[in-house]
């Protein structure tokens, strides 16, 4: 038959291990005709079948060649028409950023998404993956200046960025791919892509419309590396060393401060209010000062004059300034209230001659400083907050800062400079104002870039709003209330992710949707020159220039001449420069994408979004955002959130350490085969170690999953199913066993993946193919697969149980060992297109399948004991092999009943010569007598046999070999 190899040579020796050796898992799989010379000298064949599958999966080489095949022959789009007409199952792929080679953070996260849309398919729904890329913003723009210069037309970043992101996503789709991730690779979404462009400017008119943009000046966090607003997101906290300092607002309205501590005079003129601050460099634009109303505060005389300090205070600033002091009167911070005190910068110049008014505000604290807040509305949101609420108009506010982080020019003696070197002569110009009364160095937690990791700020700037508290035109529930109740109806995992974006929305600011860029969707609206409000057709105008986008991208915005449009009132208005935020370009993918560039694929809203944990702030968060205020509802049904990798330290991996892995260096060392086991294989809700020790064992596990497959194969490479396969009911009992079992694994795993789990279905299959396979049913199979007949009823049994499992098998490791799978299922079923057209595998009605695996767990558990009581024979040197032992089990009630029923296939069960039960009357009676075989060893089965010898022409072979080879053949019980 083909496929079929005999050899005249003994079977291998069934050398008795002990079942916590290691190298019991895998000795199954060893080849038992690697002696040639054994070989030669054979006299008698065995059934050992032969695969093309080899042991060695040689995956560095063999990957690639899977990659153009899964290419050349649009496996993919197969996928997709097997799979046409199910139920859909859409994972919206979170877009990386099109810039440089990816990482291990990229790997996990496409392999994740890609186990779980293979998965999908196989589970019987049409689970269809569109990659995507990020495209505009900074860090591209970044680079262009970085290749290029600063000082290029816009038309000309434009161009160039464009091209730069498409050479980007090429490399990046090519490392995707190489990682075996199947998806629409020829079709992927692009935001850069004209259609795209287009459709996040009508997304912009339709919250427009809505009525939940503002146009307000307001800080934002500013980063003067970028030149622009940075979101919530783009944030990070470092520490950083600043000048602290103690300043005096000297007393403005003496008779008002005396009486607002219950005095008729002040005793000396002397003095005034004392604020703490970490940021020198905001005092040139102090517009106000803010006390706690219920906070008491002391007027104490001092050398320094009377200074106002919150008494609870008073004792710890007085040491540090090294003064003593009287309190000669307190008042609760409510009878300070619009009180004004001199600008601690008058007596230096008579640009600073203002007043600042005491405004009462709950955040101010006492556990460090004065208990008094100095206010810059341009640079805080508190500050802001404060001013606006007490009547300060946007055109009141002093920002003196410009977007490089410069002064302005004109500011009164620190004009031009940069605010960080402005600090220290800042200091020395209160010093010698006569207002500082203490500096020092002050090391603290502060807000950086993520980019350019250096220190931003909050900067008042002009900017358009995505108001989380504002009502709608509707006059229906704010962003904050529509996405909090979205979170509420959106599944988790891991839950806790849950309370992650609960909170990140209820205490987030308004979404600052403007940047200040040329490479992004530019905000098209038309703003009138003078009073700054847009063109009364704006919600029409954004729709015409979305069609001009669609033609030709968002260069047609920068060439557009307004007249084109507005006609006449082009005099009157201006083109608005700012582009989206990038967060918005991702964000409303679920627009511009799912309903968009790929509605005939796609759809609305998704059933589930998957990123790392760091996109609560990000994507997952600006989805919500943009969905909650398009739909009214959340893009996704479910969010699925994988945590960063590590080393095998549990540190962060940084060039710095030097502890980071390149996903394509491992691909070409070990395969990429060994990175999808590795993230299948770990708690993806956590932290995801990886080491050269962890790939190690993770390359052990995938040798014993690869060399069972490589078993079931070979042993079916005779096998056609169609004509071969057995009825159930045909069955031997240990082959009706061992296929409820594994379909047991099945129904157990398959509701992990339900739940998007994979490592305990990989701990389980591995267990499965060392301990249920290679462990037992495989070890007790052999006999019969190379001894029995190849046509008989016993050996056909045998293959069709392999056959189910075989298929099972693959099914259940295809979406995470894709290629192994892939390569596997072309040896079971030649001619086949994918493994990735199959569904999960389908297994025939066991009868009794509960009550068949409750009888074989009894006879497992007795194997073990006789299993022990075996290594103990063979330790004293009184047996070699097991087969060498002849068992007497004694045991009592069920086990009893299972064992006896199994006759004398209970010898094969046990890899025995011979092996009895004896009924007891308890459980303490039982127990295991094993004595060596006194009888000649059968050289074909190497059983040790009464019957060995008694065919004079074959006097090597036991009885049940010389009818296997030579008569009607053995006919088997159980086993």
């Amino acid at each position: 038959m083909s496929g079929r190899r005999f050899v005249r040579r003994p079977l291998p020796r069934f050398r008795f291990i002990a079942r916590q050796d290691k190298r019991r898992l895998t000795e199954f799989t060893e080849s038992p005709m690697s002696d040639k010379k054994e070989k030669a000298s054979s006299k008698y064949p065995v059934n050992l079948l032969d695969t093309p599958f080899p042991m060695r999966g040689d995956l560095p080489k063999r990957e690639p060649a899977w990659v153009k095949e899964w290419q050349d022959n649009k496996v993919y789009e197969k996928i997709r028409a097997a799979s046409k007409g199910r139920k859909k199952f859409i994972l919206h792929d979170g877009p990386p950023y099109a810039n440089g080679d990816i990482h291990l953070g990229h790997a996990v996260n496409k392999i994740l998404k890609d186990m779980i849309v293979k998965a999908r398919n196989l589970a019987g729904f049409d689970a269809v993956y569109v990659p995507g890329w990020d495209c505009h913003g900074m860090p591209i723009e970044i680079q262009i200046e970085k290749q290029f210069g600063k000082s290029l037309p816009a038309a000309e970043v434009m161009q160039k960025a464009r091209a730069y992101a498409g050479e980007q996503i090429e490399k990046q789709k090519a490392g995707f791919r190489r990682l075996g991730v199947l998806g629409d690779w020829d079709n992927p979404y692009k935001t850069m892509n004209f259609a795209n462009e287009a459709g996040e400017i009508r997304a912009l008119g339709k919250i427009m419309e809505k009525g939940f943009v503002f146009r307000g000046l307001k800080p934002v966090n500013w980063c003067f590396d970028c030149g622009s607003a940075l979101a919530e997101a783009e944030v990070e906290y470092k520490d950083k060393t600043d000048p602290t300092i103690d300043v005096m607002f000297a007393f403005a309205e003496p008779e008002k401060t005396a009486h607002a501590f219950g005095l008729n005079a002040l005793p000396k003129q002397e003095g005034g209010i004392v604020i703490w601050t970490t940021t020198p460099w905001t005092i040139p634009a102090n517009q106000a000062l803010n006390v706690h109303p219920e906070i008491v505060y002391a007027l104490v005389d001092t050398p320094r004059g009377l200074l106002i300090l919150a008494q609870e205070r008073v004792e710890e600033c007085l040491k540090s300034y090294g003064v003593t002091g009287v309190v000669i009167a307190t008042a609760a911070g409510e009878k300070l209230a619009n009180l004004r005190f001199h600008h601690p910068l008058a007596p230096a110049h008579p640009g600073y001659k203002r007043t600042a008014p005491v405004y009462l505000g709950d955040y101010v604290m006492t556990e460090s400083g004065t208990g008094i807040v100095h206010s810059s509305p341009a640079y805080g949101v508190e500050d802001f907050v404060s001013c606006k609420a007490h009547g300060m108009s946007d055109s009141d506010i002093i920002n003196p800062v410009m977007g490089d982080g410069r002064y302005i020019e004109s500011l009164p003696l620190f004009g031009g400079l940069s605010i960080w070197k402005a600090n220290p002569q800042l200091v020395e110009a209160l010093g010698g104002a006569g207002s500082l009364l203490k500096r020092e160095k002050y090391t603290h937690s502060y807000m950086h870039c993520w980019r350019h990791k250096t220190p931003i700020i909050y900067r008042a700037t002009s900017q358009w709003f995505a108001g989380m508290a504002v009502k709608p035109a509707d006059g229906g529930r704010t962003l904050r209330e529509i996405a909090l109740e979205g979170v509420e109806n959106t599944a988790f995992y891991p839950s806790w992710g849950k309370q992650r974006l609960y909170s990140t929305i209820a205490n987030r600011p308004d979404w600052t949707l403007s940047r200040q860029r040329q490479w992004g969707v530019p905000m098209a609206f038309f703003v009138h020159k003078e009073t700054g409000e847009l063109h009364p057709r704006t919600l029409e105008l954004l729709e015409e220039v979305a069609k001009r986008v669609e033609e030709g991208g968002i260069e047609t915005w920068q060439s557009l001449d307004p007249r084109e449009l507005i006609g006449d009132d082009a005099n009157m208005y201006e083109k608005n420069r700012d582009t989206l935020d990038v967060w918005f370009d991702s964000g409303s993918t679920h627009w511009h994408v799912l309903r968009g560039s790929h509605k005939e694929s796609l759809q609305f809203p998704a059933d589930l979004y998957l990123e790392g944990s760091d996109q609560h702030r990000g994507w997952f968060h600006s989805s919500l955002l943009t969905a909650s205020m398009l739909d009214g509802r959340p893009p996704y049904d479910a969010l699925l959130t994988h945590g960063f990798t590590v080393d095998g330290e549990g540190r962060k991996m940084s060039k710095s350490l030097g502890n980071g892995i390149d996903p394509h260096e491992v691909s070409n060392r070990l395969g990429a085969e060994i990175i999808r086991l590795w993230i299948a294989s770990t708690d993806y809700s956590g932290e995801l170690a990886i080491s050269e020790e962890i790939l190690k064992r993770v390359t052990e596990t995938y040798r014993r999953i690869r060399n069972t497959l490589r078993f079931l194969l070979a042993n079916l490479s005779d096998f056609d199913f169609g004509k071969d396969a057995l009825p159930v009911q045909d069955w031997l009992e240990i082959d009706r066993y061992a296929v409820a079992l594994t379909h047991n694994l099945q129904d157990d795993a398959l509701s992990h993946y339900e739940k998007y789990e994979f490592h305990p279905v990989v701990a389980k299959i591995a267990t499965f193919c060392s301990e249920d396979l290679g462990g037992f049913y495989l070890d007790v199979l052999k006999d019969r697969l190379y001894t029995t007949r190849p046509d008989s009823r016993e050996h056909r049994s045998a293959q069709t149980a392999l056959f189910h499992i075989a298929h099972g098998l693959l099914r259940l490791v295809a979406p995470y060992l894709s290629f192994t799978a892939e390569e596997a299922y072309k040896v079971l079923e030649p001619g086949q297109d994918t493994i990735f057209t199959q569904l999960f595998a389908t297994y025939p009605e066991i009868a009794n399948g509960g009550e068949l695996l409750d009888k074989w767990t009894l006879i497992r558990n007795a194997r073990g004991d006789v299993t022990k009581a075996l290594e103990e024979v063979r330790t004293a040197n009184q047996i070699g092999s097991s087969l060498q032992a002849e068992v007497a089990v004694r045991a009592s009630g069920a086990r009893y009943d299972a064992l006896a029923s199994l006759g004398d296939a209970l010898r094969f069960v046990l890899i025995t010569s011979s092996a009895r039960v004896q009924k007891v009357a308890s459980e303490a009676e039982e127990g295991v007598d094993v004595t060596a075989s006194s009888y000649m060893k059968c050289e074909r089965c190497w059983h040790y046999c009464a019957d060995v010898g008694s065919h004079a022409d074959h006097p090597g072979l036991c009885g049940r070999c010389f009818s296997n080879l030579f008569g009607a053949g053995e006919t088997r019980g159980a086993a």
